[in-house]
């Protein structure tokens, strides 16, 4: 009984052990397959990413994600805009924002960021309520549409 007990826990350890190359390949990343043509400094991706909330740890996400794109095509071949609309543009009003300092980080990293003039115009601000080195667009919505017609990719993160 012992001698079957003995071989069946070796025999469980060496499938184990089988497995495990196999499961480490399995958890390790695969790298995106970039599709043509590939981006460069001449052809740039350029990717327009919106945000319609209020939420600082949404805010938060949206810019990590916006960093995790940059840093995955490299600054040189990736152009990035934020567009923020509805109550997302409270994160680009100066004394309300509570991202500023990140905005302004990502706006060192040639993110652009840009603010809805209506949703300012709905909330009583002006253009220069703004944090520095927003643009202002008068509508955010066709902003997007304008970008993405334009070739631009719209991500919702």
């Amino acid at each position: 009984m012992r001698r079957a007990l003995l071989l069946a826990s070796l025999s469980l350890a060496a499938a184990a052990a089988a497995l495990e190359p196999a499961q480490q390949a399995s958890a390790q990343a695969r790298e995106a397959v970039l599709a043509e043509p590939k981006p460069s400094v001449d052809q740039p991706r350029r990717i327009v990413v919106s945000i319609a909330e209020s939420d600082v740890q949404r805010a938060n996400a949206v810019f990590s994600n916006v960093i995790n794109i940059q840093e995955f095509y490299g600054t040189d071949s990736v152009v990035l805009a934020i567009v923020a609309y509805g109550p997302g543009v409270r994160h680009l009003i100066r004394g309300e924002s509570q991202v500023a300092e990140r905005v302004a980080s990502l706006r060192a990293y040639d993110v652009t960021f840009i603010a809805c003039g209506n949703t300012l115009d709905s909330l009583g601000k002006q253009p220069s309520d703004v944090l520095p080195g927003v643009e202002v667009v008068k509508a955010g919505l066709p902003e997007i549409v304008e970008k993405v017609l334009a070739g631009w990719i719209h991500l919702k993160p």
